[in-house]
């Protein structure tokens, strides 16, 4: 059966992304509730990484500033497409909103950690940007 593997799939993506994230999920019954969930996990990750763009970008100079905007653009474009492309193995099932939410989420929380380091760069780190 090919439908075996794709369902097994779509469980390591469930369990490796983002259910992990939110225990509340855990308690998710429907794929309804899971879609919810998942995207209020997101939504929760995608505010933690504007407070962290805007406390970064409240250290830069201008020229800096508009080198991370051109950056966060660049990165949020490869986001999205990265996650359309991971969802794809579920495409037009209910469960690629879920899997899309968790891979929005894990791409989200990396790129929020990335930034909490450059924001918190010591005087003469000569890897950072800033």
């Amino acid at each position: 059966m090919r439908l075996a593997p794709l369902f097994l799939g779509v469980g390591f993506l469930v369990s490796s992304g983002f259910a992990t994230a939110n225990e509340a999920c855990d308690n998710a019954n429907t794929q309804m509730e899971l879609t919810q969930c998942t995207a209020q996990v997101y939504q929760e990750a995608d505010g933690e990484l504007n407070e962290a763009y805007q406390e970064l970008i409240s250290k830069l100079s201008q020229s800096s500033s508009d080198q991370l905007r051109a950056a966060q653009r660049a990165w949020i474009a490869f986001r999205d497409a990265e996650c359309a492309y991971e969802s794809s193995a579920v495409e037009g099932g209910s469960a690629q909103p879920m899997v899309r939410n968790g891979c929005l989420t894990a791409l989200t929380k990396q790129r929020t950690e990335r930034l909490r380091e450059h924001a918190s760069c010591e005087e003469g780190d000569m890897s950072c940007p800033h």
